[in-house]
């Protein structure tokens, strides 16, 4: 998987700074005067630090906002960055000047000097989230010429990027060092640099630098009081990056297949991974979720993972994801243009997998089951067509009268199932459902609904904390009629009218009565047009730090 970058904690100290080479990035407060934030800078660097400060640029820069001098005179770096933070900076300003650094951060060591900022743990996350990078098929980086550095052919290396992947049914993706940890992610505290550490001692390794990963070293006042937290937010930021990786891979890598081998490799972290294959889910009744794979060569799987960090024999919290790893639409085809990007609509699966790594990788004291319905919907002679009448695992019968509202029977029978079988204190289900959560929410906020107060309000705040936006839309009777059927228990779609209302109505279905649940439509944020503040172009990972949150603020003993 992609890598979080290195980042070093140390003590304060700015001996040699004027030899650091690669790039220096200083906290302070915005707006004009005051002393400097970290004593002990040279003349020359004092000189251009406080040049910039008197600018009208910095005096109205806002919390997060970076000028950044290329080749300063007086210091051997190739670039200063003034990082403007208040010093009661919120936990979102200082992610997002965490940010700033980590999109520039690309191959270049980077030494940040935060002082004694009470938010340098959340800059840290904020450069971690930003520096990530989906680059696994990029086979020059920019301004290469079209051939390597050993003179081949750029078009050979591609060959050898996509041959080395192999497309159906065997995982050979690094599936088992997908499951390691990264450098950042430590389960225990990391140890901070020895304060003694010379400053100029840290200069860009060659080799390293080639392999394009860059080390980064957090210069604060109390290295040891910041090293929990810090590796805490590394253990996020890996299931962030996790989560990411499974949206932005091509569907013919992250095959069902690939992606149940991907998730059985994280027992190495604590896990207890089941794969459930086709022939177990015809035994358990799941019809349903078998009508929408049986077009496709991919087998469908249900793969449930267990975190039994909690109270031994207790309820766990269920996570349920919908993994549609590439959505043709079935025999209800889609539109050509933009078909491509249905390699995302196993985000709500990415999202349980990515969670799920990052309890396990900072050791949650909670129970929490996550399980994935993994299929591919793809039109065929054996295809599941309009009109057909399938038994869901619960025994209700539904009408396809869309084979591309083909999720909402993927969840309906993992939701039976998670019940049935794990009898969770909460179920909380997220899935890239249904277009009409984009035509109601744009990109900004996912859809949330529920028929539990407490939990929705809780999830709503979890999501408010870390920045990420969710959104309570409603549910009720009168939505529920629309999805009534004249052959069968219920259809799997009412039509275009409050589409993202009557496809939670059919989820609701298959909820037991009393049993708390909140559904999340992140079909609009999974994978946004553009970048985000923690996030470049591409999978946003929305939602990791939202359950993450939830967990250690609902279902955490002690």
């Amino acid at each position: 998987m992609t890598e979080i970058p290195q980042i070093h904690l140390a003590q304060t100290r700015t001996e040699g700074l004027s030899t650091r080479k690669g790039r220096i990035a200083i906290v302070m407060p915005p707006g004009g005067g005051g002393a400097l934030p970290v004593k002990g800078l040279g003349r020359g660097v004092r000189q251009i630090v406080a040049r910039a400060r008197a600018s009208d640029k910095w005096k109205s820069i806002k919390p997060g906002g970076v000028i950044e001098i290329a080749f300063p005179g007086g210091i051997a770096a190739d670039s200063l960055l003034l990082v403007a933070l208040p010093r009661r900076a919120t936990v979102a300003e200082a992610r997002k000047a965490g940010a700033a650094i980590g999109a520039r951060l690309g191959g270049v060591d980077t030494l940040v000097l935060a002082g004694s900022h009470a938010r340098a743990d959340e800059m840290a996350l904020g450069i971690a989230l930003r520096a990530y990078a989906f680059d696994a098929y990029k086979t020059k980086s920019k301004g290469e010429a079209g051939t390597d550095q050993d003179g081949a052919a750029a078009g050979d290396a591609a060959g050898d990027a996509v041959a080395a992947r192999a497309p159906r049914g065997v995982s050979r993706t690094g599936a088992g060092a997908d499951a390691r940890l990264s450098d950042g992610a430590a389960t225990s505290a990391p140890e901070p640099d020895a304060a003694d550490t010379d400053v100029a001692d840290t200069d860009v390794d060659a080799e390293k630098a080639a392999a394009g990963r860059a080390r980064l070293t957090l210069m604060v006042d109390d290295p040891e009081k910041l090293a929990k937290s810090v590796a805490s937010n590394a253990a996020l930021a890996e299931g962030v990056f996790f989560t990411r990786d499974l949206v932005n891979e091509p569907a013919n890598v992250l095959t069902t297949s690939d992606f149940a081998d991907r998730l059985k490799a994280m027992e190495t972290l604590g896990l207890e991974v089941e794969v459930l294959e086709e022939d177990a889910l015809a035994k358990l009744g799941m019809l349903a979720l078998l009508g929408v794979g049986q077009g496709s060569e991919s087998p469908s799987k249900v793969v449930v993972m267990r975190w039994n960090g909690g109270e031994k024999g207790g309820r766990p919290l269920a996570l349920v994801g919908k993994g549609v790893v590439f959505d043709t639409g079935g025999i209800s085809i889609k539109p050509a243009a933009g078909m491509e990007e249905m390699t995302m609509d196993m985000g709500g699966a990415g999202v349980v997998a990515g969670v799920m790594r990052t309890l396990a990788l900072r050791r949650a004291p909670a129970n929490v089951v996550g399980l994935v319905g993994l299929v591919e919907n793809m039109p065929d002679g054996r295809a599941q067509r309009p009109g057909d009448i399938v038994r869901s695992m619960k025994g209700d019968t539904i009408e396809v009268v869309n084979t591309d509202a083909e999720g909402r029977l993927v969840l309906a029978d993992v939701l039976w199932y998670a019940q049935q079988t794990y009898d969770p204190t909460a179920i909380i289900d997220l899935a890239t459902l249904t277009g009409a959560v984009i035509i109601a929410l744009g990109h900004e906020n996912a859809g949330v609904f529920s028929n539990d107060d407490a939990l929705a309000n809780g999830l709503l705040k979890a999501a408010e904390a870390e920045g990420e936006g969710a959104w309570r839309l409603p549910l009720g009777p009168a939505y529920d009629e629309l999805i009534n059927c004249r052959l069968a228990d219920v259809k799997n779609t009412g039509g275009r009218p409050a589409g993202s209302i009557t496809a939670a109505q059919f989820l609701q279905r298959f909820i037991r009565k009393d049993q708390p649940w909140v559904h999340i439509d992140i079909a609009g944020v999974a994978l946004p047009p553009g970048e985000t503040t923690l996030a470049p172009r591409g999978a946003s990972g929305w939602g990791v730090m939202t359950l993450d949150r939830l967990i250690r603020d609902r279902f955490e003993k002690g």
